[in-house]
């Protein structure tokens, strides 16, 4: 009799496991597509065959949102996006993990790394001066790509905590995204002359270095003030198909899978016990904070479409005699930072930048095009070389300022009233409109209701700063071009 069941059995087409065909449709991150021989097992194991309709991340999880993906399950590389936007999740059970990183050719990475390991602003600092050029996909549609960005913006931030859209600054982004070369890690092996680096898994950095595709292996760099780390959650969307979901879920999350997705396509296991791999040994480093609110997202989408190619800026700088000592100071160390290892407020490749010294008179004047270290440089020993000189002509040094300014951003910095050259009366018969934004940041010495003379023009903004905080007020008036 028991012979007779099991060739009934056999004949229906079923398995002594219960192991029944099935196959399920899924809506998949763009890079689960190397999941092609870990899912051959899962059939072979299970009956369970997974189709997958790959698409970016971003994209796929707006597909969820607005009730569009139609497939069977969903697996992302997070469903952080969907969260933000739906007031329920699907059934979600993660599957695996991996962090963005950025993997650098090795002469870029030893240089990136010669003062230690390297943060997201010593990235922007090289990549703002054309001295790091990487791969990354487009943020709009790419988990990757949106996730480098959280990853920026938070530790630009500052705050440890997670990204509010308060925080996001155009300006921060824009030093990192000077380097940005529009194309993502599966493009790296035909584009990889193009760039030094490239900005995506570590998983799909350490497949090329396995692929026998590359040049040069890419080295792994895990930023030091935070990385966003991704767990590809598998979610059910038809809930007529739980019996398969669970069965899949059951089996990726098995030990022998979680070694196969391991071994075969670089991603971390679940299991913190789990031996790892290779370079799947290196330690993670922080994890930062996921922004809360979709806002966030829109706020830094926003921002990424403002940080166009960098401008023109033409800073008129009291060089009088009473901008002796701290002030004088704290002007050249503002300088220095912003020319030197100034992170995400440096300036950058493309930028123009204009330095007119003046006290009674103009007494110099500098412009350089950034291209450069040497050209940072320069611009630095402008302000760290001049020497102060009696009298101060403000009306005199904004005329010339606005002789060169263009399409760019006037700055004046002062710390005293006009007492040479140009009238008020004179500047405003010649230029009773002002051609360009102005800021005025004014030191702690300065005369108000003197310089009230200045600020109180259309177009003119008003920055105070102490000596001590100057260095914020210059970044303060740095921003994106609307």
């Amino acid at each position: 009799m028991r012979i007779l069941v099991v060739l009934l059995l056999v004949l229906a087409g079923c398995t002594l496991t219960g192991n029944e065909p099935t196959t399920l449709t899924v809506l998949a991150s763009s890079e689960l597509a190397d999941l092609t021989p870990v899912l051959e097992d899962l059939r072979r194991d299970t009956g369970v065959e997974l189709k997958l309709d790959t698409k970016g991340t971003v994209q796929a999880s707006d597909d969820l949102a607005t009730g569009n993906a139609k497939q069977d399950l969903a697996w992302l590389s997070t469903n952080r996006y969907l969260k933000l936007r739906s007031t329920q999740l699907p059934l979600s059970t993660s599957t695996m993990m991996s962090p963005l990183v950025i993997g650098v050719k090795p002469a870029k990475a030893r240089q990136l790394k010669h003062k230690g390991p390297p943060s997201w602003a010593d990235v922007a600092a090289s990549a703002g001066i054309g001295e790091l050029r990487f791969g990354m996909a487009d943020p709009r549609r790419s988990g990757s790509g949106l996730a480098a960005l959280i990853g920026v913006a938070t530790a630009a931030a500052g705050t440890g905590a997670a990204l509010r859209p308060e925080d996001v600054k155009c300006d921060k982004l824009q030093s990192f995204l000077v380097g940005r070369r529009d194309f993502d890690a599966g493009q790296y092996p035909a584009r990889q002359d193009e760039v030094d680096a490239v900005v995506t898994h570590e998983s799909e950095v350490l497949s090329l270095n396995a692929s026998g595709k590359l040049r040069e292996q890419l080295e792994v760099i895990y930023p030091r003030d935070g990385i966003v780390l991704l767990d590809y959650p598998l979610m059910l969307l038809d809930h007529q198909k739980r019996a398969a979901y669970d069965k899949v879920a059951d089996w990726l999350k098995s030990r022998a899978a979680q070694r196969a997705i391991m071994e075969k396509t670089f991603r971390r296991p679940l299991d913190p016990d789990m031996p790892r791999t290779g370079m799947l040994r290196e330690p993670l480093g922080t994890a930062l904070y996921f922004p809360g609110t979709q806002q966030v997202l829109d706020t830094l989408l926003a921002a990424y479409d403002r940080a166009g190619q960098s401008g023109k800026v033409v800073l008129a700088l009291d060089f009088s005699a009473s901008m002796r000592d701290a002030r004088i100071a704290g002007l050249r160390q503002a300088f220095a930072t912003l020319t030197g290892n100034g992170g995400f407020d440096q300036f950058r490749l493309g930028e123009s930048v204009t330095v007119i010294r003046f006290a009674g008179q103009i007494l110099e004047e500098r412009t350089v095009t950034i291209g450069g270290q040497a050209d940072l440089d320069a611009l630095r020993d402008v302000v760290a070389s001049g020497g102060l000189a009696g009298g101060t002509a403000i009306w005199s040094a904004l005329d010339r300022a606005y002789q060169l300014v263009q399409d760019g951003t006037v700055v004046l910095i002062t710390d005293g009233e006009n007492n040479a050259g140009t009238s008020k009366e004179a500047f405003l018969a010649a230029r009773p409109k002002l051609p360009a934004p102005t800021f005025v940041i004014r030191l702690d010495a300065a005369n108000p209701a003197q310089l009230a003379e200045v600020t109180s023009l259309n177009g003119v903004t008003t920055v105070d700063s102490s000596t001590e905080s100057l260095l914020e007020a210059v970044k303060q008036i740095r921003g994106c071009r609307q």
